[in-house]
């Protein structure tokens, strides 16, 4: 009886030992990203926040403009989004290499264009003396019924890793299938 009690305990302590590790490691990433800025960088974003702020870059002169700017903002987006059919639901960056003159982020983003969901997961690198960014790595995931369909524009834009083949191919084909939808939800 106090052996089972006794590996029971022991294997809640080592369940506990690789979840301490796992935390471990997530912190060190989180205190690089964050430590990959240099003091002039930290300076510089600093003083641009400020002037924000103060209003010196944009023209704010008080709170309520700052609400009717935004709420301007917001209709512009809603307005977008009915244009397009896109919706972004959620978006991550985290940056995976910071050198002198490249930066290599790994990007996530969600979201819906008409009724079908997708993801992507791409790799940006920026080039500073160039003032370019290349797309080396593009994963795209689909949610859809029709898998042989939608699986043939997808490939295409994943080999060429060009979001605007993705976002125009998708845009189109959403917009038809939404169409093709209706029509067969109207006969039935």
């Amino acid at each position: 009886m106090e052996k089972n009690i006794c590996q029971v305990y022991e294997a809640e302590i080592q369940a506990l030992e690789e979840e301490i590790k796992v935390l471990t490691e997530k912190y060190e990433e989180i205190q690089q990203e964050y430590t990959s800025f240099s003091d002039e960088e930290i300076l510089k974003s600093i003083k641009l926040f400020q002037r924000e702020i103060l209003g010196e870059n944009k023209g704010y002169k008080s709170p309520s403009n700052l609400i009717f700017q935004l709420e301007n903002l917001e209709t512009d987006l809603l307005f977008l989004m009915k244009f397009t059919g896109f919706q972004f639901t959620s978006h991550s960056k985290k940056t995976l290499e910071r050198t002198g003159n490249r930066t290599v982020q790994k990007n996530r983003l969600s979201g819906k264009c008409h009724s079908l969901s997708f993801q992507l997961e791409f790799q940006l690198t920026k080039m500073q003396e160039n003032v370019s960014s290349v797309i080396t790595d593009l994963k795209i995931m689909m949610e859809s019924e029709e898998g042989s369909d939608v699986s043939k524009f997808v490939s295409r834009a994943e080999e060429c890793r060009s979001l605007l083949k993705f976002f125009r191919s998708i845009s189109s084909y959403a917009e038809w299938h939404e169409h093709r939808r209706n029509t067969f939800l109207h006969f039935k």
